[in-house]
């Protein structure tokens, strides 16, 4: 938001500081200025001159000899300008003065040029006659200015004025950074009421009266239809007549110049010095092109096409709100005008407009048109219903005293009831406590007021101002309380509430513990999407029913390759294990903390059950049983071994029939590992042996447990015992561990398997196994009953699993 100095003090008059002063204090109040420029930066001794005589320069034929009175004397500058004559009043940079660039339009060169006396072509020149150029300032903003040449003054100009000032150069544009919220910012009224709070002056807004010269009443000339009132929720229109196209007055241009704007004719800019002024944007229509006399406000039709102001074609749908007359679409609500109701220099009477839009609607239609507008700007960030009128009343009394038309008597006004203005309780105590401050409740209600908050000493409220949307609970008070008592008034004060230890909950433990221990066994992390196609369960040789195939489809796809949420993990570890094994890394291991999303059913209902789930997978050095070490890891880390075991019959498609198991915690299966079916591998244009483990970390979360518990040091010695078995192939090393667990009793130690074996030596369809098993007992040494006690019936219950002894 841009604003010039001279602008905000049109309703600030008692405004006496410097730019650096006025930079400061308003971004301490809380209404940050970004940076300044001044108009008359690198500008001095320029004053109003007038050409008394021209002369031909006796040596070159480009070039002139002007004799210029400046008020004080007459001096002679050469010139090779040629759009002058005598008579004319004209900018004159005196000897030693300085302009801001030079007259080929290129960028202004830091500190300006500076002016000499001297003499061209022999011939001596007192100082220099300028363009606009030349003072800084371009066409687009002094419409009047030559393309090529002086800048030439009117008549009345006095000779000897300050030209700066003449030219009202002698200001500052200051660039505030408004936040969304302070919608009241976005206008030099805002502006202007910030000054006045922050320097505790008085803020003085435009006294508005409209004269209602013309014949009728605009109730009987327009009726307005408001179909949709949760797009526009409050349309004014009011008609002028007898319009009168023409310059605006200078002082109108020069203001609407300071912040950008191009000053165009007095019509447009009324319309655009009403929009900087209240921050409401306008339009203006040309009655003869409103059919029947009515404007209608409603939502397109699908499909409709429209051409707005600027000749091009826009493409509407239901969501996109439309200005209307009694036959056709006459503008874009909030963004722009139609061509079919533009204004021409024919023009006889006029209806203005101004409505109060939804703010997000005008948003996303200006984003579906592909337009955006200073207009759609201020729209979409929620706009004041109340400025609505008084927006349009400001409008027509500039058209009466810019003599541009007369005004129809009357206003239309439809829409939904404006709401009553706010009420908050004014709860000091609680103020100085958010704060930590000491300000007395009179002294909040002294800031408040110069706001124009109200304050009701009945309810101890206040009242808040209409303009003033971000103000709507406590909080918003005390910040209104520190910005104008000075944030840099409050104390500095210790927290008084104690502080609080930070940490992470017991899940995000568990699966901190699952990376350590997955980079700790040599894998990387990855990171897939969750989006995924259909496809994927082909590629993992799905069947047609399985669950993993109710999948959710994502309603606004990036494409068919994302179309659907991810119920199984396997196909983004499996496509970047092919990515590393195609670019020929000889060892990759990989791991992913990622989740999978299972609804609960098709359609959706409610949301579906996002598992974050642990999958870790490699190829290169290692095999089945490396994979089963790194997932016994994890859960020996979470104290989960003590009921670990696997179920050789997982199903799953996917992996090598003979090559996989389920992995199973206190009869609950937590996830499965296993060799990828090489059909899968082809699919993956994987040409090796894959493995992968996914562990479910829900489940995971259930069991963990980080205690420790310590035992002292073994005061009596261990009796070791080697178990050398012949065992049918069809029994699982699983079943002998678990049955000599059930045998051995309280001193049996540990136990571990030394040697498989299978050859010539060995029957038709056994194989040998040997174990170690240590016994220990805590209280006194073993004796050797005990333990042949304990090795009897271990070898009874393997008897049952048609285990027999290796002789």
């Amino acid at each position: 938001m841009n604003s010039s100095k001279s602008w905000i003090k049109a309703y600030v008059p008692d405004l006496n500081c410097t730019d650096q002063e006025f930079f400061d204090a308003m971004t301490l109040s809380g209404t940050k200025t970004e940076t300044y420029e001044p108009l008359d930066k690198n500008l001095d001794k320029i004053v109003v001159g007038q050409i008394d005589k021209i002369e031909p320069h006796p040596d070159a034929d480009k070039l002139v000899i002007c004799q210029v009175n400046i008020g004080t004397e007459t001096i002679q500058i050469v010139t090779g300008a040629n759009n002058m004559k005598e008579g004319d009043k004209v900018p004159v940079v005196l000897d030693g003065g300085r302009v801001a660039g030079g007259h080929d339009g290129g960028p202004l060169p830091e500190g300006g040029i500076k002016i000499k006396a001297g003499k061209l072509r022999g011939v001596p020149s007192a100082g220099m006659m300028c363009s606009i150029e030349e003072l800084g300032s371009t066409r687009d903003f002094y419409p009047e200015a030559p393309e090529e040449g002086l800048y030439i003054f009117p008549q009345d100009t006095e000779v000897g004025a300050d030209a700066v000032e003449v030219l009202g150069l002698h200001d500052t544009v200051f660039e505030f950074e408004v936040t969304s919220n302070r919608v009241d910012c976005y206008s030099i009224l805002g502006i202007a009421r910030e000054t006045a709070a922050t320097y505790k002056l008085p803020f003085k807004a435009p006294v508005v009266e409209v004269k209602e010269e013309a014949d009728g009443n605009a109730k009987d000339m327009i009726s307005v239809e408001i179909k949709d009132t949760d797009l526009c929720t409050n349309y004014c229109a009011r008609v002028v007549k007898d319009i009168k196209i023409a310059p605006s007055p200078e002082w109108m241009q020069r203001r609407l110049a300071s912040v950008g704007i191009r000053p165009i004719n007095n019509l447009v800019d009324i319309t655009n010095y009403v929009m900087m002024e209240y921050g409401q944007p306008m339009h203006a229509y040309d009655m003869s092109t409103i059919a029947g006399n009515k404007i209608v406000v409603k939502r397109a039709a699908d499909g409709d096409t429209f051409v707005t102001l600027d000749g091009q074609e826009r493409k509407l749908d239901k969501d996109v709100l439309m200005i209307c007359d009694g036959e056709k679409e006459v503008g874009i609500a909030g963004i722009m005008g139609g061509e079919n109701s533009m204004i021409t220099d024919n023009v006889d009477t006029v209806l203005f407009e101004a409505a109060t839009f939804n703010g997000p609607n005008i948003r996303k239609s200006a984003k579906r048109v592909g337009l955006r507008t200073d207009a759609s700007g201020l729209f979409e960030k929620g706009l004041d219903p109340a400025n609505a009128l008084d927006a349009i009343n400001r409008a027509c009394q500039l058209v009466v005293e810019l003599g541009c038309g007369k005004v129809v008597p009357g206003v239309v006004q439809v829409g939904l009831p404006i709401a009553p203005l706010k009420r908050i309780p004014l709860e000091a105590d609680r103020i100085n406590k958010l704060l930590g401050t000491d300000i007395s409740k009179d002294e909040m209600v002294e800031i408040l007021k110069r706001e124009e908050v109200e304050y009701d000493a009945k309810t101890d409220e206040v009242i808040i101002p209409s303009f003033r949307q971000d103000l709507n609970q406590m909080c918003d008070i005390a910040e209104e309380v520190a910005r104008f008592s000075g944030y840099d008034k409050i104390p500095t004060t210790l927290p008084k509430n104690s502080a609080t230890t930070g940490g992470i909950s017991f899940k995000m433990r568990v699966e901190k513990k699952a990376r350590e221990v997955a980079q700790f066994c040599g894998f990387s992390q990855g990171y897939t999407y969750s989006f995924e196609s259909p496809k994927v369960f082909d590629k993992l040789l799905l069947p047609e029913d399985a669950k993993e195939r109710q999948a959710i489809r994502i309603s606004n796809p990036l494409g068919e390759d994302f179309s659907i949420m991810r119920t199984i993990s396997l196909n983004g570890i499996l496509t970047s294990l092919a990515t590393n094994y195609n670019r020929r890394n000889k060892d990759v291991r990989l791991y992913e903390m990622g989740n999978i999303y299972v609804p609960k059913s098709l359609p959706l209902t409610e949301l579906p059950d996002e598992r974050m789930q642990l999958t870790l997978g490699f190829y290169g050095e290692g095999d089945f049983y490396s994979m089963k070490g790194a997932v016994e890891e994890f859960l020996d880390s979470v104290h989960m071994l003590d009921k670990l075991t696997y179920d050789p019959n997982a199903g799953k498609p996917f992996l090598h029939p003979g090559r996989q198991a389920n992995i199973v915690y206190d009869g609950e299966v937590i996830g499965y590992l296993g060799e990828v079916h090489p059909a899968v591998c082809d699919n993956y244009d994987i040409d090796t042996r894959v493995y992968v483990a996914v562990i479910d970390m829900p489940h995971v979360v259930e069991h963990a447990k980080f205690d420790t518990i310590y035992t002292g040091i073994a005061k009596f010695p261990a009796v070791t015992r080697d178990l050398s078995m012949v065992v049918p192939k069809n029994v699982l090393a699983g079943d002998i561990e678990k049955m000599i667990r059930q045998r051995g009793g309280k001193k049996l130690e540990s136990l571990e398997l030394f040697d498989i074996y299978e050859g010539a030596q060995i029957k038709e369809g056994f194989k040998s196994m040997a174990y170690s098993l240590s016994f220990r007992d805590k209280e006194k040494t073993l004796e050797d009953e005990e333990v042949a006690a304990a090795m009897k019936k271990i070898l009874n219950g393997l008897e049952s699993l048609n285990i027999e002894l290796r002789s």
